[in-house]
């Protein structure tokens, strides 16, 4: 009896100590912070041009090599940009950089976050090329990057590039594989926010060949989409169809084949000699099509039996002189928005059944609603005078990209997400912090 009621005192604050512990747990819900990180856009090399669609001209950046974390309002729908790197706060709408060569080539890309991989399958590393892989890395401490390159050859050994804070390199495509054609290029961060961007330039001495951004796709896949090819018609009294190549890699060990099928206005077929056509791991292989269709843009399916990355390069003639486009492939398309000021693309939709909900805000205030509605593909034009476009909804299994022509050349822009809303979780604390 002595020591009953200690006893009964220790047990009741035990028992205490367990059901607030237990109920802490169970009942209190889990905290979220959500926000848009900011994304990233490509420098203007020289002797380019560029300037960046902005849907806002509140949207506030800074430059990539200003160590202040200062912003300012860009105070205009379209920018132009005359060598660093940008860093945009674009709250959920993705920015888009057009860069041209007066008179030689002209193409575009999206601004967007850090990339935790990225597959560039275009380019090439013999004597005339003059492309670029650019490094950027927008974060407050170093990085390692990891570039690995295929070629018609073989797979090359690993080059690991040291990048500092707030700052970007450019890496020749010569450099890469030297006195090869065909690159498909992995690049890998180990650590810290890096974008990677990949200009194609190509030119015989004094003569250019032309030029492109290479997009990039973060992984390989058994089934790839490449939603927009442009289709040059033939004018009165040419024979000749224009050209597309395929240029296609499986990155594995195992050797594999791939069928390429063709969706077009004038229906879905497969090209001769595109059916279970056999490719070698670990080389990057090409092959010559000219489907024969009066549309002036398509799409194709490209699958495998091991996952591939492929693109397909076109042949363009803009303002009488030749050009080329690298059309590659896109995730399936999800609700995103895009400025796009100044530029009226050519928006393709790919897939079995397409039904995508679409709207343009006009430079102006007002918006602009479209449904775009088919199967195998569809296509939207968008107004002259929008700043940005939405996709509102869309039905499964539907891809997009986007072609832009001007004065200079012709362009290729993936619709995807480069602004997405991240949703890290606040940690609870509750009596497992003192009693774990």
């Amino acid at each position: 009896m002595k020591f009953e009621k200690p006893f009964l005192f220790l047990s009741a604050l035990i028992a205490c100590f367990v059901i607030a512990s237990g109920v802490t747990t169970v009942s209190k819900p889990n905290n979220y912070s959500e926000s848009y990180p900011v994304v990233v856009c490509p420098p203007t090399l020289n002797g380019l041009t560029s300037q960046i669609s902005i849907s806002s001209r509140k949207t506030q950046y800074q430059r990539l090599e200003n160590r202040s974390s200062k912003t300012v309002p860009f105070k205009a729908l379209r920018f132009p940009v005359t060598k660093d790197s940008l860093v945009i706060s674009a709250e959920g709408t993705t920015p888009l950089i057009w860069q041209s060569r007066t008179g030689s080539w002209a193409g575009g890309t999206l601004c967007s976050g850090p990339n935790a991989a990225a597959w560039f399958v275009g380019g090439t590393a013999n004597v005339t090329s003059r492309g670029r892989l650019i490094l950027i890395n927008s974060g407050l401490s170093d990085s390692i990057v990891d570039v690995q390159s295929y070629t018609e050859n073989a797979k090359q050994p690993i080059k690991s590039v040291n990048l500092k804070s707030k700052s970007y390199i450019q890496l020749s495509l010569d450099s890469l594989a030297p006195g090869d054609k065909s690159l498909a290029v992995q690049v890998t961060p180990r650590s810290g926010r890096v974008n990677a961007f990949m200009i194609d330039e190509q030119g015989a001495g004094l003569k250019a060949l032309g030029g492109d951004f290479v997009n990039s796709y973060p992984t390989a896949s058994k089934e790839v989409v490449i939603p927009a090819i442009p289709n040059q018609l033939p004018k009165a009294g040419q024979k000749a169809s224009a050209s597309h190549t395929l240029r296609i890699l499986t990155p594995g060990d195992v050797n594999t084949t791939f069928t390429l099928e063709v969706l077009s206005a004038d229906g879905k077929f497969i090209p001769v000699g595109m059916s279970s056509r056999s490719i070698e791991a670990g080389v990057v292989s090409e092959f010559s099509f000219e489907p024969k269709i009066s549309a002036s843009a398509f799409a194709v399916r490209v699958t495998s039996a091991e996952p591939i990355v492929a693109s397909v390069s076109s042949s363009v003639t803009i303002s009488r002189h030749k050009d080329f486009v690298w059309s590659t492939a896109t995730p399936p398309l999800m609700p995103m928005s895009i400025a796009v000021t100044g530029l009226s693309p050519l928006i393709a939709f790919a897939g079995e059944s397409i039904s995508v909900k679409v709207q343009a805000k006009l430079v102006n205030g007002k918006t602009v609603s479209a449904s775009v509605k088919g199967s195998d593909i569809a296509t939207w034009r968008v107004p002259a005078n929008a700043r940005s476009i939405t996709i509102v909804s869309s039905s499964k299994g539907v891809f997009a990209g986007a072609l832009i022509a001007s004065t200079n050349g012709y362009g290729f822009i993936p619709i995807v997400n480069g602004s997405a809303l991240t949703r890290v979780e606040v940690p609870n604390s509750n009596i497992r912090v003192l009693n774990p």
